[in-house]
């Protein structure tokens, strides 16, 4: 597993919290803030670091997430 600097570490958590805003209430579970971390998590590890590419990986998952967990 990558070794995540603290600044990036914010970042990750900062787009995790307002990509968690996107998913309608009755979705917004610990099951998805979780999948939503991996993917996150994910794209920083393939280099993908800055809050606009976190936030656009996540956000490409709210409609996969809204299947799995509905």
């Amino acid at each position: 597993m990558p070794n995540f600097d603290p600044e990036l570490v914010q970042v990750m958590r900062h787009a995790l919290d307002e990509i968690m805003k996107k998913v309608p209430l009755e979705y917004a579970t610990q099951a998805t803030k979780a999948h939503l971390a991996e993917c996150i998590l994910k794209s920083a590890a393939q280099g993908q670091t800055s809050y606009d590419a976190l936030m656009a990986a996540a956000a490409d998952q709210i409609q996969t997430v809204l299947t799995l967990f509905s």
